[in-house]
């Protein structure tokens, strides 16, 4: 069965205006699940981001793409679980060819002056981080966001990121603040966590 084509709209970036804080979420999200929405209310609240940008991209260079459903179904599944106009989800990735995560966030600050940033991501991705293209530019381009996930705080502390970066730690209390400050800047926030995965559910596990 031939992939859906993707909505023109996915496609553009999420309309910002100057002096906007945004939160930027990528992932594969093969499925979106209650796990991430939980990640993404999170940032909006404790962030206090005007918008959330659910960033689904074509496919993650350190993963096998046998088993990812096409674009426009990963889209569809998003949308469906976002109610929140705050999140918006987008593919525009897919559109500018874009393979790395450093090459999204040059793009994104090429785009939009006088916008601020953050990058948001689960404690889960953190452990291997380091093994991203260019993680060190991502690090130095914005804000970073590390939501708690399970199982992931002791692995998360012990981290070659948390190490390398550690002088760039921000209290967790002044998040709020976090998407104004120049990078490299990045605060680990504690909340609910789900124990949903992806892996888990694509394989019959809930999770529970």
């Amino acid at each position: 069965m031939p992939e859906q084509p993707v909505q023109a709209a996915y496609l553009r970036m999420p309309h910002v205006e100057k002096g906007m804080q945004i939160g930027l979420f990528g992932g594969s999200f093969n499925p979106p699940h209650a796990g991430h929405v939980l990640v993404a209310d999170i940032a909006l609240r404790r962030l206090a981001l005007d918008q959330l940008w659910w960033m689904v991209t074509p496919g993650n260079p350190l993963k096998s793409t046998r088993e990812l459903a096409p674009l426009s179904e990963r889209l569809r599944r998003s949308q469906a679980i976002t109610p929140d106009p705050r999140i918006k989800v987008t593919a525009f990735e897919a559109a500018h060819h874009v393979r790395y995560t450093a090459d999204t966030l040059a793009l994104v600050r090429a785009r939009n002056p006088g916008v601020d940033f953050v990058w948001i991501m689960g404690a889960d991705s953190l452990r291997d981080f380091h093994r991203w293209e260019r993680w060190r530019e991502i690090m130095l381009t914005f804000p970073v966001a590390v939501i708690d996930r399970p199982g992931a705080t002791l692995s998360f502390l012990s981290s070659i990121v948390a190490k390398t970066f550690d002088y760039a730690r921000v209290d967790e209390a002044d998040a709020p603040l976090l998407a104004r400050m120049k990078a490299p800047a990045w605060t680990f926030i504690h909340g609910p966590r789900s124990t949903l995965s992806s892996t888990a559910i694509r394989n019959g596990d809930s999770g529970k």
